[in-house]
């Protein structure tokens, strides 16, 4: 379904003339311009020698789980920072992180009764796209600041310029918070059979926290019931499955870490296992629709409300024309006053036309707005609306929400207002530490995992072999 205004788009998989830099024949937006060509190709160069971070074997892994997914067969919870910054690789903040959503999956495998994927928006979200190439202040202007991996977000013109290197110092951050993630994970730190090593200080005065130990306290009676009825422990319990994912938004860097594998055919994207593009970057004749087209991981497209439904289709034409299990995602971001009206058409755009995708609700980014005093914030009864029309919509429609993308974090951080301790706009001063978008804090994650479960009990959805759009 090719458009008479875009070029024909072919996929890799019937494509020999795919290679990691056929992008770069693609008109490509949100790219820093680096004044040094040289050292962007010293840089990358390097980069090209360094190790992997993840394996095609885990690819293949979450790609299986996500197929199992879009059959609801699995939920994916999918949640970290909005931008991770390089003095954020410190070992409390990602054991918080990863105990967040260790208790978020915990209440929704007790909650839908279904296993959980749990990919964490970390070790490699060091870019984030920007509305204007350049910021001004007063009468200066210097360029936008576009992450860690490009520049600093101070506002000097030292700090502002992009320097390849800091691709080699995202690489070696996103390597050491994966190691101790895997290490956390190994070592036991995810043992159901020790669900209070998760807890986070808030949990001794949260208005959550009875409902939580309370599911904490079910499951460990359903453990130990099991390995009394087995007569053993009951080991696979003490670790699980947990992958990464950030957006492919500076190509040079996602070029350089996309590799050939023994005894595998095709490229993998190595420096995550789930790479995305958001709304400003999935034009089809662009850079990066043309650089996801060629890897073998599965991918995720950002779907907003000026999406229609001729370019959905034509976006699967592209990304993923086998209809491949698990390969393409959807994650719709429309904000909770324009979903009802913006969401319905495309989902019954992909079932009509039979197209296997994952539907997955993001409902941050199209809820951010900003205060009198001067604070860019979300509110959480909007966050908490659009989940839930999610919810409703899928099920009016007969297809199937297969999951939830969260920008969130473990620190106790008042950037969203509303939820269980009706955070307002002067709570924002107080815990503010967010350079970028605003996340959910401990607490309005947990209450948003338990909303879901809430959901789904109401609507009876999420159950296996009902709805969908295969």
């Amino acid at each position: 379904m090719n458009s008479p205004n875009v070029p024909a788009a072919v996929s890799a998989s019937s494509d020999t003339s795919w290679r990691p830099d056929s992008w770069r024949a693609r008109p490509a937006i949100q790219m820093p311009t680096y004044p040094d060509a040289g050292a962007l190709e010293s840089a990358l160069g390097e980069l090209r020698k360094l190790p992997p971070l993840v394996t095609s074997w885990e690819i293949f892994a979450l790609k299986k789980q996500l197929a199992e997914a879009q059959e609801g067969k699995r939920f994916l919870l999918q949640g970290g920072d909005c931008a991770e910054n390089f003095d954020d690789c410190e070992s409390g903040l990602i054991s918080n992180r990863l105990k967040v959503l260790l208790q978020m999956s915990l209440v929704l495998v007790h909650g839908l009764r279904l296993p959980v994927v749990r990919v964490g928006r970390f070790a490699g979200q060091y870019a984030k796209p920007r509305s204007a190439d350049t910021e001004t202040r007063g009468d200066i202007t210097l360029p936008s600041y576009r992450g860690d991996l490009v520049n600093g977000p101070a506002f000097t013109p030292q700090a502002r310029v992009p320097d390849p290197q800091r691709m080699i110092r995202a690489h070696s951050r996103s390597a050491m918070t994966m190691n101790f993630v895997r290490a956390l994970i190994d070592g036991g730190f995810a043992d159901l059979h020790h669900p209070e090593y998760w807890n986070l200080n808030w949990v001794d005065y949260s208005p959550l926290a009875s409902e939580y130990q309370r599911m904490v306290a079910d499951i460990g009676s359903a453990v130990r019931f099991m390995e009394t009825l087995a007569g053993v422990e009951v080991h696979n319990l003490n670790r699980i499955d947990f992958y990464t994912s950030h957006e492919a938004l500076l190509l040079p860097y996602e070029e350089a870490l996309t590799r050939e594998v023994p005894r595998q055919s095709g490229w993998f994207n190595l420096s995550t296992h789930y790479p995305w593009i958001g709304m400003r970057t999935a034009a089809l004749d662009g850079a990066h629709v043309e650089y996801l087209r060629g890897v073998r991981n599965p991918i995720a497209i950002k779907v907003g409300p000026s999406v229609q439904p001729d370019q959905l289709l034509r976006l699967i034409d592209v990304l993923n024309p086998d209809d491949e299990p698990g390969r393409l995602s959807f994650i719709h971001r429309m904000g909770a006053a324009q979903i009802a009206e913006k969401l319905p058409p495309l989902l019954e755009a992909v079932k009509r036309d039979g197209r296997r995708v994952l539907w997955v609700c993001d409902a941050m980014h199209g809820n951010t707005e900003s205060t009198s005093n001067g604070f860019k914030t979300r509110r959480f009864d909007n966050i908490r609306s659009e989940v839930e029309q999610s919810f409703d919509l899928h099920a009016a429609a007969g297809t199937r929400l297969g999951g939830v993308h969260l920008e969130l974090t473990g620190e106790d951080v008042t950037e969203c207002t509303g939820g269980a301790r009706e955070l307002t706009d002067v709570d924002l001063e107080r815990a503010y530490r967010s350079s970028v978008d605003p996340r959910l804090n401990y607490e309005q994650s947990l209450e948003i995992a338990m909303l879901i479960v809430r959901k789904q009990r109401q609507s009876g959805g999420l159950r296996p072999g009902v709805g969908g759009e295969e």
